[in-house]
């Protein structure tokens, strides 16, 4: 085991507080929460059970990265939306997605710092711009 890896081992948790792991190396049924929704579960009020830890260079800042597992005999299967909540979701993503100036559904959410629709963004800039031409 090399240097790094050995640094990072510590399963009983006296090192780190937690049971720890280097990069690939924790047991087979500790999963991060990623891993869990892939199989279709979520840690179901769990904590975290152990983590992995390993160096990264990401940013160009050198530093120590950490990934949180979850005990997969733990979990429990995802929760599914009910019908009406499927629909208040679709509802609440259409408002998003439309535009108040023009009505349409862009196809798309809406930028904050616009408000509106792309199209009706750059009418308005237009519409400034020749203004400003009349006016100088």
């Amino acid at each position: 085991m090399s240097r790094i890896r050995a640094a990072f081992w510590d399963p009983a948790g006296e090192r780190y507080g937690i049971p720890t792991y280097p990069w690939r190396m924790a047991p087979a049924h500790l999963l991060t929460l990623r891993q869990l929704t892939a199989e279709g579960l979520r840690p179901g009020g769990q904590g975290v059970q152990a983590q992995v830890l390993w160096r990264s260079k990401r940013h160009g800042a050198p530093g120590v990265r950490a990934a949180y597992l979850y005990d997969v005999r733990f979990a429990l299967p995802k929760r599914t939306a009910s019908p009406r909540q499927r629909a208040a979701l679709a509802k609440a993503n259409a408002a998003r997605r439309t535009c108040p100036e023009c009505l349409r559904d862009a196809g798309y959410v809406l930028p904050r710092h616009l408000g509106v629709c792309l199209d009706c963004a750059d009418e308005a800039a237009h519409a400034t711009e020749s203004a400003r031409g009349v006016a100088a």
